[in-house]
């Protein structure tokens, strides 16, 4: 007896040939005939119906772009809307056909609203495939990466019975193809460009180092744990033998280590950091005071230095040490009354943000980065106050103050990256308070994010914004504690100062200053030849 699949796939549209309508029927029956389990039933059904209208791609394509892979996430979303249009506006309606019998499907398998657009090819498919590939030509390793969830959520289709196989089939392939011709309309980015790295300031010749000889590089393994990426460790161990790795463990303090190789009777001529921001702050200051150059391998999750100074990837830092190509870059100096100064790379803030950072990494270890910061960010936002500041004489209140180390994009409330690493300034946002709903623009990093918090007028009244060479800065404690100075993710709590006679307002005092040309840091070459001078106007000091 020919079963009621069997019979729709023979009465499918005859555009497509017989031995295809008889492989459909006959996988339609073995998946069907396969093993079922309520879970496994649920889990296919979730995940066709997170693939709905492009959501989990979408999903993924914002993950992506908060990393720092905008090229990818964007070719992969075109990718997947021409390949959705070409699908269900052109493919449907020439191919068309039915769907399987539902009928045929377990109960537990089917799908809580069945599609009743024409069969072939699979949208679903399609998309996942279209989206898959284009992130692959960006970024391979994310796209192989991805594979497996563009072929789960082709399957998903087989389990649920909304597809025939050839529909699948039809629909990987033509998405696939999508995203290959894709880049012959646009070419697929270089290296440097798919790790969205723009070298910036004059070139300078370092020591060269082939296989990594004289190198001490720390690796703080607990950073960039949230995003998916190889590990670096055998990249480094592979293309640099000779260097020697420091993994650190927990509770290791990376200036502690670093100072330590220092101290032996042969010391490293070369320091190398692998982790986030804040552990790469940490051993710049030490090689700043040392006097070497620095290797910045990006390990952690925004990886904001690496990526203005041109080495967003593993290997196009060890290329450049290879090479001893480089830049002198510009950092800034923080220094409470009293105390010692802290080298900063990107921003220092006091306010909102530093309390968001503490409650981020009180809670991380328990919930994860993602969740916690969510969690922080509504916690500090409920219940943090405003803080009371002194900037250069003037007196404010404000949700927070940013002092970032080079001109940031301009319009943004939270200078988190700066666009250049030799510009000689400090570029000062200082959000002034006003009602509680527009705190939320402490948060609002990126070009993207304010954008959308300007449209609904979330960001704070007064956002004021300068630069200039050096600030001093006296925070009025909140509630009797000492303010808490967030600096390139990190957060250090000031030391009692007196008050000031001018303002008369007890504080804590801080000064930030900007140091030109002060740190050697490995970088592919930018083609721009190094001409001795310094943004500020003066030569730059030969090592």
């Amino acid at each position: 007896m020919v079963s009621q699949s069997a019979r729709v796939a023979v009465q499918r549209t005859r555009i497509l040939p017989a031995w295809v309508r008889r492989a459909d029927a006959a996988t339609t029956r073995a998946v069907n005939a396969g093993p079922s389990h309520p879970v496994a039933d649920r889990f296919w059904s979730r995940v066709s119906g997170f693939a709905d209208r492009g959501v989990l791609w979408w999903t993924i394509a914002g993950a992506l772009a908060v990393t720092g892979r905008r090229r990818a996430a964007a070719r992969g979303l075109g990718s997947l809307l021409v390949a959705s249009a070409l699908t269900n506006l052109i493919a449907k309606r020439v191919f068309g056909g039915d769907r399987p019998l539902l009928a045929d499907v377990p109960i537990g398998r089917r799908l809580p609203k069945p599609p009743v657009t024409p069969s072939f090819p699979s949208g679903h498919s399609a998309s996942a495939a279209a989206f898959a590939t284009g992130i692959a030509v960006e970024s391979p390793r994310v796209g192989i990466a991805l594979a497996p969830v563009a072929l789960g959520v082709a399957y998903s289709r087989l389990h649920t019975g909304a597809h025939w196989v050839s529909d699948v089939v039809g629909g990987l392939a033509l998405g696939a193809g999508v995203a290959a011709l894709g880049t012959l309309v646009a070419r697929p980015g270089t290296p440097r460009e798919r790790d969205g790295a723009t070298p910036t300031g004059a070139d300078r010749r370092l020591p060269a180092s082939p296989e990594g000889a004289g190198a001490f590089i720390v690796v703080n393994r607990s950073s960039g744990t949230s995003v998916v990426r190889s590990d670096p460790v055998r990249v480094l161990e592979r293309r640099l033998p000779l260097a020697e790795l420091h993994l650190l463990d927990d509770g290791d303090d990376p200036r502690t280590v670093v100072r330590a190789a220092l101290a032996r009777d042969e010391p490293p001529s070369i320091l190398g950091v692998c982790g986030g921001d804040g552990s790469v702050a940490a051993v710049a200051h030490e090689a700043r005071t040392a006097g070497v150059p620095l290797l910045v391998v990006p390990g952690g999750t925004f990886n904001h230095f690496a990526r203005t100074a041109g080495a967003a990837s593993v290997d196009l830092a060890v290329d450049a040490l290879q090479r001893g190509e480089g830049v002198r870059a510009d950092v800034a100096e923080l220094r409470f009354a009293g105390g010692s100064p802290i080298t900063v790379l990107n921003t220092a803030s006091v306010g909102i943000y530093p309390d968001f950072v503490a409650e981020r990494e009180r809670l991380e270890g328990r919930w994860g980065k993602w969740p916690a910061a969510l969690v922080a960010a509504a916690r500090v936002l409920r219940h943090s106050a405003p803080v009371t500041v002194v900037v250069d004489g003037r007196r404010a209140r404000v949700w927070t103050l940013y002092v970032g180390v080079g001109r940031n994009e301009p319009g943004i409330a939270a200078p988190m990256q700066r666009r250049r690493l030799d510009d000689g300034t400090l570029d000062v946002r200082v959000l002034h308070a006003g009602t509680r709903a527009r705190a939320v623009g402490s948060l609002a990093f990126g070009r993207r994010t304010s954008a959308v918090l300007r449209r609904l007028r979330l960001l704070p009244e007064r956002l004021e914004s300068f630069t200039t060479e050096s600030i001093d800065v006296l925070v009025r404690p909140r509630q009797g504690q000492p303010p808490g100075f967030a600096h390139d993710g990190e957060v250090s709590i000031a030391a009692p100062a007196e008050a000031s006679a001018r303002t008369a307002v007890p504080g804590y005092r801080t000064t930030v200053r900007v140091l030109p040309a002060a740190l050697d840091v490995y970088r592919p070459a930018g083609g721009t030849p190094d001409t001795g001078i310094t943004a500020g106007g003066g030569r730059s000091p030969t090592p």
